[in-house]
């Protein structure tokens, strides 16, 4: 390490600032900092400027070729500021080392990668992970991501998306942490300090967050992918920009434009956005990186040619160009014409080059370029056992009646489905540094659970669906798991292995790509062929078990009337199996929550708890009125609501006080209440508050979460809970985007979810 350092230096010293060696890495403040960039800016090249912003994605290169490379050329050029996912420590070093010994100033690069839930030791995916209400956990799941990908050599990843969705057709809702604003905040936090750690940098396994996708992308119309969105400000600020600033001032070094609109301008070139809210309102001082090509998309947008539409995205405030090469390929032309400014095109360089000083490249381009790190930390023990657990809180228990669940381990057990042994269906979508042939099937892990205690069985039941084609787009990268044989032929050999056996667990839903980016869909019912599959297993008469493998909340209104127990287990991770084996048989008892409410069929989407009330609304929604805010055919209510989920155990909650009932604008109020395990299973409960704003200068909602806890009870235990309600916790944006607390009536409530709640008034004087 230390000759390449030395190499380094004595390539660039003839045209590296003087106070290159003095002053990199995290050792100087901001004046060292700025002295430094200043220096170096005076002596690049606007080519070299430009080369800086210019983010560019690249195919595989073999080790030790880096340099002949189409990449290494630009790199050895000065046109390139950072590569995204290149895996491999070793093709890293190779195109690090083109950039600090062969280009004229020796600038390093940064190296980004989608490390979004995980990276060879993989974490449920994001929604399921917003489901254990644990931040903590978490924060470990961020913080193994990130001693992984940097002992790989990356420095950067594409995550936390922290974008709010009250629609399930949105494929991406599985990258989120649902529908709330302070759940949303909170694991957007989390997961900053995760990545980025608390020593700014000085350690080479803390790498830089970047905050996604900003903003609004969660709200699309329809629920597809990069359509418009549109909505007032109000709403904006109230509802869905919470995690946005949560993850600014959580200190995250980057964020990413959105593909969509706001106010009819694409996020990549909304000054607004950019420059007035992110910078101005909320102090982010790092820089701004567009999505795929998001300066190329706006041209279809009706904005412009390449050249217009990227000195939009400049002067917005957005600072590096994600593989479309319009800052590369015409801002200097744009500066001939005076469309831009030097000043502009500066002040992005100058956010690029900071970041690189605080992750300490200047000092050591070598810093996350470490091949023994890899083999001790990616995929060790600890990691796994840490993912395992933790994704042992992510699944939701639905339903369990007659405590079909947890099964014993005796007999016969036929595992079928189609999510039944697959191994790379397991760990969800974006998880793109996955390893498959290391992770176990849910069959594997059943048979290793139950050892010789009892005999696993195993059918497929049915393909994921019976068209081939729509299979095969949710299959993708590597997830196929499609057999040949006829949907007939399928079900008979499942009826013949559950005629053998005493319970049936059907491994059904979605597989690893029906979700994600590009994956909405207009039905988000179990696919008929598998529904086929479940009503016949039922129609055995034996105990049956649903496993929902799961991206977004689905409708299972069926399933909720007819199957006995069903547990919702998302996808789980690389460890999904065990961890999935380890709530069915016993060994943990489930303990997640729903972060979006699951709706009875799609047209209640957009559906979410924390609604405004109409001016008419229903008294009883068990039943139809006229002239009211409903359904003719349906309740209102969804599914299962938002904050819900059970437990092999039952909890209860009494004496639920408020320690006052009026606070003043100084002061706060201590709600408590008694949580009481009075089941047989020591368990984790996640107890909720809930406050309203009775009247208010604007319409408030019927209620907002306001605080959480996660406990652990053992069978028999009562633990007291308080929250502090302060008046930031009334706190909303006015009509006037004033973040004000209006004196009032509130309501207190505080249960096991959004629906059960215990209430209590109090006043603001």
């Amino acid at each position: 390490m230390k000759l390449r350092k030395l190499a380094y230096y004595f390539v660039a010293a003839s045209l590296m600032p003087l106070s290159l060696a003095s002053c990199g890495g995290q050792k100087g403040g901001d004046a060292e900092m700025n002295a430094f960039v200043d220096e170096l800016m005076s002596k690049m090249t606007l080519e070299e400027k430009l080369g800086q912003l210019n983010l560019p994605a690249s195919d595989d290169i073999t080790t030790g070729q880096a340099k002949s490379s189409n990449i290494g050329t630009m790199v050895a050029e000065g046109k390139v500021g950072g590569v995204f996912n290149i895996k491999g420590v070793e093709k890293i070093r190779d195109l690090q080392r083109v950039a600090v010994e062969e280009s004229r100033l020796g600038i390093p690069l940064l190296f980004g990668m989608d490390v979004v839930h995980g990276y060879e030791t993989v974490f449920p995916i994001p929604l399921g992970l917003s489901c254990t209400w644990d931040m903590e956990a978490v924060e470990t799941s961020a913080r193994i991501a990130a001693r992984e990908a940097s002992s790989a050599g990356i420095c950067w990843t594409f995550s936390p998306m922290v974008d709010i969705c009250r629609d399930p057709r949105w494929g991406r809702a599985s990258e989120g942490s649902g529908e709330d604003p302070f759940l949303g905040a909170a694991v957007a936090r989390a997961m900053v300090k995760g990545y980025q750690g608390d020593d700014n940098f000085k350690s080479n396994d803390e790498i830089m967050a970047c905050v996604k996708h900003f903003a609004l992308y969660g709200a699309p119309e329809g629920g597809r992918d990069y359509n418009t969105v549109d909505m007032s400000r109000q709403r904006m600020f109230n509802e869905y920009f919470a995690p946005y600033k949560a993850g600014a001032e959580a200190g995250a070094g980057s964020f990413m434009t959105s593909f969509n609109t706001i106010d009819g301008i694409p996020a990549t070139a909304n000054k607004w956005l950019l420059t007035d809210v992110l910078r101005g309102m909320w102090g982010f001082d790092g820089f701004v990186v567009t999505d795929y090509t998001a300066i190329l998309e706006m041209i279809d947008h009706g904005m412009g040619d390449l050249q217009q539409v990227s000195a939009l995205a400049l002067k917005a405030g957005t600072d590096m160009d994600m593989v479309a090469d319009g800052f590369n390929g015409t801002l200097a032309q744009s500066l001939e014409e005076g469309k831009v400014n030097l000043g502009q095109i500066d002040a992005a360089v100058r956010r690029i080059l900071e970041a690189k000083y605080k992750l300490g490249l200047f000092e050591d381009p070598y810093k996350y370029i470490d091949p023994s790190r890899g083999e001790k930390e990616i995929y060790s023990q600890a990691n796994l056992e840490e993912a395992r657990r933790i994704a042992t809180e992510s699944f939701v228990l639905l339903k369990n009646d007659n405590n079909v669940l947890p099964l014993q381990k005796k007999g016969k057990i036929a595992l079928i489905g189609p999510l039944a042994n697959t191994a790379a269906n397991m760990p969800g979508t974006w998880s793109v540094a996955a390893n498959f042939e290391r992770y176990k099937t849910l069959y594997d892990a059943f048979k290793e659970a139950v050892g010789d205690e009892a005999e696993v069985l195993y059918a497929k039941g049915s393909n994921l669906e019976a068209d081939p084609e729509l299979e095969a787009y949710a299959t993708m990268f590597g997830r196929e798991m499609r057999d040949p044989r006829s949907e007939k032929e399928l079900l008979d050999e499942a009826l013949r292995v559950a005629a053998r056996a005493d319970v049936i667990v059907a491994a059904l839903g979605e597989s690893s790509e029906y979700s994600g980016e590009s994956s909405s869909r207009t039905i988000i019912t179990l696919p008929e062929t598998q529904h086929k599959l479940l009503e016949a297993l039922l129609a055995t008469g034996k105990p049956v078990v649903m496993l929902n493998f799961a991206g977004r909340p689905t409708v299972m209104t069926w399933e909720a009337e007819h199957v006995p127990a069903i547990l919702n287990v998302w996808f789980g991770g690389s460890e999904a199996g065990d961890a999935i084996a380890d709530v069915v048989f016993g060994k943990v008892s489930p303990s997640g929550k729903l972060t979006m409410t699951m709706p009875r069929s799609v047209g209640q989407v957009p559906i979410y708890y924390n609604h405004f009330n109409t001016g008419r609304p229903k008294a009883d929604d068990s039943k139809f009125e006229k002239f009211r805010s409903g359904y003719i055919d349906s309740p209102n209510a969804p599914l299962y609501p938002f904050g819900y989920g059970l437990s092999y155990t039952t909890f209860d909650y009494s004496d639920f006080t408020l320690s006052a009932d009026e606070m003043t604008e100084d002061g706060s109020i201590t709600a408590s209440v008694v949580v009481t395990n009075n089941g047989k299973y020591d368990a984790d409960e996640i107890v909720q508050l809930y406050l309203r704003d009775m009247v208010g200068s604007s319409v408030r909602p019927v209620k907002e979460l306001k605080g959480f806890q996660r406990i652990s009870l053992r069978a028999g235990e009562s633990r007291k809970v308080e929250f502090e309600i302060t008046p930031e916790l009334l706190k909303f944006y006015n009509y006037e985007l004033e973040f004000v607390c209006e004196p009032g009536e509130f309501l207190a409530m505080v249960g096991p979810d959004s629906e059960r709640l215990s209430v209590l008034p109090f006043t603001l004087k």
